[in-house]
């Protein structure tokens, strides 16, 4: 640990203290469900009384990210999404992760909105809903009307939960340079791993980052002509902390899917006489529900099937836009963000995370879509390196093999059978076997794909949903080969070029110039080479301490065990010489067990 690192440690020692006590906990319960029959296996247990070594250990492990509080479960949530770190059993766990938080009272809400907006904030609202419609563990969200009558809902920011937040991360930062000194945890990189989720988590406390979201794909949608609807912010009431935006007004498409009843029409328009007769489809009897019961739909949204199918169409054109027209898209179309408004549209709720790609990595997909249609195999092992981070000791060979069965499986399922889902979590699977880690857009667009194909087998529309994808490749296709693109990318070239030849000569002169003044130096730098260094020394110690151990034996240095000759023959042991020999055997015999486990005590060892 650096020595800057412990101003830190000091800081937040207490939070450290509860953080290792949780971890400790369930790591002895993880340790004990080995045993079945061991006395202690009950020791620890929930609040429920269930004793944890009864769970799982991927349910141990969303039990302590849960009892840990709003930081670890918003990590827990970021991690389900990258199966490619974690494996698709613990991100299909931690799936279930939700925030059992109590909602702020409404005095503390109003302390927020009075500090953001000013004490005069009441004047811009003509009421406020005191019972939260929502409580999540960053915000949580109020229903309310402006003051021109508008009704909108309110998301503010939970009190102290920043500085909160902020303080479990340089915690997690601890804890990965920790975990970097035990070898079954480095390789997984955990350093990198905090680095790459916490920019992820400071960003969610961002609410202004959800308006500019807003925004964007409100202006997006209007340029594609898609009839989505996004609630539009009130900006003069946003900040970091409040959101302010227009209310939708619908059912969430969980609901919808739940409620067999919904959308289903009058007796009457089910008997195809009425149906014919124009007089009884202006029967306002036919049309108009029982007192109390709520209002029948018209006759053109009276089947089912038909509305779940644009429904369906409508959320695989709105993400496929996103991908491969625009670069940038909505991270988390599961069903609750998804809502079916009372004009039978669609509705997206929830902007504060989104993905961004650029050209290469949508060109990529389009190439690994190709690659696992066609059934190259050797095309999709090349992809997968170059769109993931490949550790130093890749086993290539049985990647390859991997990635034959993986072709072999999907690329003879035909066009409407295609299963989009599997196929992703075979994938990420497939990373994780081998320790490949995607950059974080990446992993965001692959757990994108993953609930978007959920949502849409959920909604059971009845089409095929790759049949739009080959329309969206087509067109991508066309684009790629467009001479606007040629010339954009001719263009980038030489400019790249240009600027090269011109660095070039200098960056040379400046070279021959060091090598002329002979300030030239060659580093080298041996990997893994202090454990190496540690364990020459501690046997070179060990080596000496025997010795000299040996020579106080030898010497009958004081104090001396026996002074007088015992029955065994053993007189005047020397009691220092006695204790560095058997200190030295000890370390000796350590050291050659820690050499074996290594595997670095054979002479055909490469390493």
């Amino acid at each position: 640990m650096k020595i800057t690192a412990i101003p830190q440690l000091y800081r937040n020692l207490r939070r450290w203290r509860e953080i290792l006590h949780v971890l400790r906990r369930y790591g002895l319960a993880d340790w004990l469900s080995r045993f079945q029959r061991f006395p202690f296996r009950q020791a620890f247990k929930d609040r429920a009384g269930v004793p944890l070594a009864e769970y799982s250990r991927e349910q141990r492990v969303r039990m302590a990210l849960t009892e840990l509080g709003p930081t670890f479960i918003k990590l827990g949530q970021i991690l389900a999404g990258r199966p490619d770190l974690v494996g698709a059993e613990l991100a299909e766990e931690l799936k279930r992760l939700r925030a059992n938080v109590r909602p702020e009272p409404i005095e503390a809400v109003e302390a927020t909105l009075a500090g953001e907006l000013g004490d005069a904030f009441r004047e811009q609202f003509r009421s406020i809903d005191p019972v939260p419609l929502a409580a999540a563990s960053i915000g949580q969200v109020h229903r309310a009307l402006l003051r021109d009558g508008r009704p909108v809902v309110i998301k503010v920011q939970r009190t102290e939960i920043e500085p909160r937040m902020r303080q479990d991360i340089e915690v997690l930062a601890g804890l990965a340079q920790l975990a970097q000194h035990v070898d079954t945890l480095a390789a997984w990189g955990p350093r990198e791993m905090v680095k790459q989720l916490a920019p992820m988590i400071r960003r969610e406390l961002d609410f202004a980052r959800e308006r500019q979201n807003l925004e964007l794909f409100i202006e997006m949608f209007r340029r594609h002509r898609l009839d989505i609807v996004i609630p539009h912010p009130v900006t003069r009431l946003c900040t970091r902390r409040v959101l302010v935006m227009e209310e939708l007004v619908g059912t969430p498409l969980a609901d919808f899917l739940q409620d067999p009843e919904f959308l289903s029409a009058p007796d009457c328009l089910q008997d195809p006489d009425c149906l014919q007769d124009p007089d009884c489809l202006q029967d306002p009897d036919c049309l108009s529900a029982p007192e109390g019961d709520p209002p029948r739909p018209s006759p053109v949204f009276a089947d089912r099937a038909a509305l779940q199918h644009s429904l369906g169409e409508a959320i695989a054109k709105a993400y496929l836009t996103m991908i491969f027209e625009e670069g940038f898209f909505h991270a988390d179309p599961h069903l609750g963000n998804l809502i079916v408004l009372d004009d039978r549209r669609l509705g997206i709720l929830d902007f504060g995370m989104i993905g961004r790609i650029d050209e290469t990595l949508r060109e990529t997909i389009e190439e690994m879509l190709v690659a696992i249609g066609t059934g190259d195999q050797n095309r999709l092992t090349r992809l997968i390196k170059r769109i993931g981070n490949a550790p130093p000791k890749l086993d290539e060979a049985s990647l390859a093999v991997d990635t034959a069965e993986f072709v072999g499986t999907y690329s003879r399922q035909s066009l409407g059978r295609f299963d989009v889902t599997g196929a992703l979590n075979d994938l990420s699977e497939i990373l994780h076997r081998h320790r490949i880690t995607l950059p974080n857009q990446s992993a965001l667009l692959l757990k994108m794909l993953i609930s978007l194909e959920g949502t849409l087998r959920e909604l059971g529309a009845g089409f095929d949903s790759l049949d739009i994808v080959t329309v969206f490749l087509r067109r991508s296709r066309l684009r790629r080969l467009s001479p606007r693109r040629r010339v954009r990318q001719a263009r980038r070239i030489y400019l790249e070029a240009e600027n090269l030849l011109e660095a070039a000569p200098e960056e040379m002169l400046a070279l021959l110039q060091q090598f002329r003044r002979g300030e030239s130096r060659l580093v080298l730098e041996h990997l893994r080479i202090g454990p190496t260094v540690n364990r020459l020394v501690l046997g070179l110690m060990a080596s000496a301490v025997f010795l000299g151990s040996s020579l106080l034996l030898a010497f009958e240095v004081p104090p001396v065990l026996f002074p007088e000759r015992s029955p065994w023959g053993i007189h005047r042991v020397s009691l220092l010489g006695l204790a560095g020999v058997i200190g030295s055997i000890v370390v000796m015999l350590w050291l050659l067990l820690a050499i074996n486990r290594s595997g670095h005590l054979t002479k055909d060892n490469d390493d």
